[in-house]
């Protein structure tokens, strides 16, 4: 497809996620937020967080891509690949009855961040999550789901990759 779509991020937009990638803190997000990192993507603690939905990650390529529109497939591949890794993480990790992503394009789809990304959800029986509120969190309440999703990363290991 050689249709250019127009872009949304205003002039000289810094990418708060592009700079989680290359290792620096960023509005609302720390470099311990993080949970998995390799050459293609970075998942982190979302500091957003559901009323009963706590931990949800993002998981965004490394390479800057505003939306859908501008991933190809080799990287859509790369960041599906490395959502499933988490999810596995997640359900270990939380126990939660299942996951949901979202991943949002352009202002009409309520896309706020101009770096393609997948939220990744822990889902609870009855948690309302698409009809509940959002708050920002803190680093120190983020932590403690970071260090039990990196823990449940490393005892699944390569597990999470072919399961």
């Amino acid at each position: 497809m050689s249709e250019r779509l127009p872009r949304h991020a205003p002039p000289g937009y810094d990418c708060p996620f592009c700079a989680v990638v290359r290792g620096e803190d960023a509005p609302w997000t720390v470099q311990a937020d993080v949970v998995w990192r390799n050459a293609e993507t970075t998942a982190w603690v979302n500091p957003r967080w559901w009323e009963k939905n706590a931990g949800a990650l993002l998981v965004v390529p490394n390479r800057h891509v505003e939306n859908l529109f501008e991933v190809d497939r080799q990287l859509a591949g790369d960041v599906h690949a490395a959502v499933r890794r988490p999810a596995f993480a997640l359900k270990r990790a939380y126990r939660c009855d299942g996951i949901s992503t979202r991943q949002q394009n352009e202002p009409g789809g309520d896309q706020e961040v101009w770096h393609y990304h997948v939220h990744l959800f822990p889902r609870y029986s009855g948690d309302a999550l698409y009809g509940s509120a959002a708050r920002l969190t803190t680093p120190e309440e983020r932590a403690p789901y970071a260090a039990r999703v990196r823990s449940a990363l490393r005892e699944l290991g390569d597990e999470a990759q072919t399961a």
